[in-house]
Order: structure tokens, then sequence, then C-alpha cells
């Protein structure tokens, strides 16, 4: 299985492009005023057009809001994430990604499910809510939620998730990415080989 890692949370291009540059699939940004991470569409497309063309670009939002729904999407992201109902879902069909909810209901008006009560507070997912979304689910489900470099392989091993995503897991301080973090999150995730300091390569 190809697994997908999302950093997210970033709030300034040089991040963005260290976390791309040691095999981020996806990069995402947070839109939303509650959030310490909130930036504004300018500074999100500003960060996603530094990028390569084959990564992934994602705005996390909690807003209903059709005008600011609208002004995301102008941005041209590769996918929406979004926690409220959406008024016009249709309107971000191939993009729409869901929250799921606590009750374990799963919106088939989305392309993909993420699994994240945490917000970006650092607040680990439950296992056996995700073990149920897992096998109930008919679309992609990405984990999220408390995840760090310590326990982010057991999940993968576990749930077999098509993706993780990272936020607070691999900061400094809020919005601000620690690169020894995201180094670390990606090797223990499987993006980066881990070689031994005596292992010898046969010719």
């Amino acid at each position: 299985m190809f697994l997908r890692v999302k950093i997210c949370g970033i709030t300034n291009t040089s991040d963005a492009l260290f976390a791309e540059r040691s095999g981020a699939d996806a990069i995402g940004v947070v839109i939303s005023e509650e959030s310490p991470r909130c930036i504004s569409t300018e500074d999100a497309k500003e960060i996603f057009s530094a990028l390569g063309p084959f990564t992934a670009t994602v705005i996390v939002t909690h807003t209903n809001s059709q005008d600011l729904l609208d002004e995301m999407a102008a941005v041209n992201p590769s996918a929406i994430q979004v926690s409220a109902d959406v008024n016009r879902p249709e309107d971000y069909r191939g993009k729409m990604i869901r929250v799921a909810g606590a009750d374990g209901k799963i919106r088939e008006d989305c392309d993909a499910i993420i699994i994240d009560q945490s917000h970006g507070k650092g607040i680990p997912f439950d296992y056996e809510h995700a073990e149920k979304l897992m096998k109930s689910a008919t679309k992609p489900v990405i984990l999220a939620g408390g995840l760090n470099m310590s326990n982010v392989p057991a999940a993968i091993s576990r749930l077999q998730p098509y993706a993780v995503d990272v936020c607070s897991g691999v900061e400094k301080s809020p919005g601000i990415k620690d690169p020894m973090k995201v180094l670390e999150f990606l090797k223990a995730a499987g993006k980066i080989p881990v070689v031994r300091k005596k292992e010898k390569i046969s010719r």
C-alpha cells in the first residue's frame, strides 16, 4: 500500500518547501479565524505556488460561508477539508474532504474522509472509533489527531489508512515547523528510508 503523508498547519513558504523536499505528499494550510495557524487566501496562494506540480495542496477550514469557500476554491487547491456543513458540496466535487463525525456516520457528499477530532490541538484519535469508520468507509480514509513520530508506525500498521496527517506533532510552536520533527515523522511513516550506519550495500 502506498501511504501518503500530509504536513498540515503550514504558515510560510520555507516550511512548505522543506516538508515537500523531505518527502511529504501534501501540504496543508488552515484558513479559519479561531486557529492560531490561520493564514489568508493570498498567503495560501503564495505558499502553494512555490510547490512542485506533483505535491498536493489542501486548505483546511471550519467555515460554511459560501463566499469564503468560493474564495478558497479560487486558489485552486487539490482539496478543501471541511468540518462544517456545506450548502453546495457539488460545487467542489473532486476536492472535498469531510471530517468524520463522532457518531460514526459517513458522509457521501465528499471525496475522502478524515478522522480528526483534534483540529491541531494534539488530541489523540480513538482507535476503536477509527477502526469502525475504516470498516464502513467506501472512500479513502485519512488519519489525524495527536500523531507524532512515536505513535505513527503503530497507527499505520494497525489501521492502514490512505494517508496520515500531522500538524502539532512536528512543530516548535503553533504554525512553525521543527525540521527535525518533520524528518523524524516522515521516517517513522516510511517516507524516508532508514539507513543503518553499518549497513553495507551489495553491488
